[in-house]
């Protein structure tokens, strides 16, 4: 159990560290005497996320929305083709190098594609996300799933133990850790890559995205409606990491206490 002081240091020291930047950033504004359009001040900011509060939170859901999705399918298609890596060498040596195309392509260059082959909208938005999300998965659960001690696959071997046997009682426990890890870091990616997603594929209609009021917000010189959107979008790419990192703190927990 961690005492009441650590706990306050934990929470308390990050408050601390945000009303810190929001004094400097209030005292820069009035003494540089610079102009809202390049500098908004907090107060500025504050009122245009609290007037416009329904659309922001419509923004952070539906960006929130597609972030999951695109996580959600990077973290079963991920573990599905580790799995298959892990099965034969051949597959993985033949088929890795394709997995860091994923890693080292720029998505601003596939986006136009993505919208030209699926058009626009959540679909579109979604798998930008997975895309974006889905080598961490793929990179960690394959380390994890051949990163085995070969005493211990050798004495499965020896009891007569077939493919699915060493993989679900060996393979699969030994990679849950590099698997939590891999999550952790494919949870920040979904929400980026879902924000980048909508600046290329978009809603349309009446739903707008995070990304979408960056853009306004920079093409219209609404500076405190873009610093407004980019503060939701990191509070959301926290909010999510967060929960990752819960999830993934207790199913730990557990594994190694069972």
């Amino acid at each position: 159990m961690k005492s009441v002081r650590e706990i306050a240091l934990v929470v308390l020291s990050p408050i601390a560290f945000f009303l810190l930047v929001i004094l400097v950033w209030q005292l820069t504004k009035q003494i540089g005497q610079i102009p809202p359009y390049v500098l908004p001040s907090p107060i500025a900011v504050g009122r245009t996320a609290w007037t416009g509060r329904s659309v922001l939170c419509g923004a952070v859901a539906l960006t929130g929305a597609a972030a999951l999705c695109g996580f959600a399918a990077s973290l079963i298609v991920g573990t599905l083709i580790a799995f298959s890596f892990s099965f034969s060498r051949f597959v993985k040596a033949s088929c890795y190098p394709y997995a860091i195309f994923l890693q080292t392509v720029p998505i601003v260059a596939i986006a136009p594609l993505i919208v030209v082959w699926f058009g626009y909208g959540f679909q579109s938005v979604a798998l930008i996300a997975f895309i974006i999300s889905l080598f961490p998965i793929i990179t960690n659960a394959t380390t994890g799933l051949t990163n085995v001690d070969r005493d211990l696959v050798d004495l499965f071997e020896l009891h007569n133990a077939n493919r699915w046997q060493v993989l679900f009682k060996l393979r699969v426990p030994a990679a849950v850790p590099y698997l939590v890890t891999g999550a952790r870091v494919s949870s920040g990616m979904a929400v980026i890559g879902a924000i980048v997603g909508e600046f290329f594929a978009g809603y349309g209609g009446v739903r707008s995205g995070l990304g979408f009021l960056i853009v306004d917000g920079t093409n219209n010189l609404k500076t405190d409606q873009l610093f407004a959107a980019v503060i939701a979008s990191t509070a959301l790419g926290m909010a999510v990491f967060a929960v990752v990192n819960i999830v993934g703190a207790t199913v730990l927990a557990r594994w190694y206490h069972a």
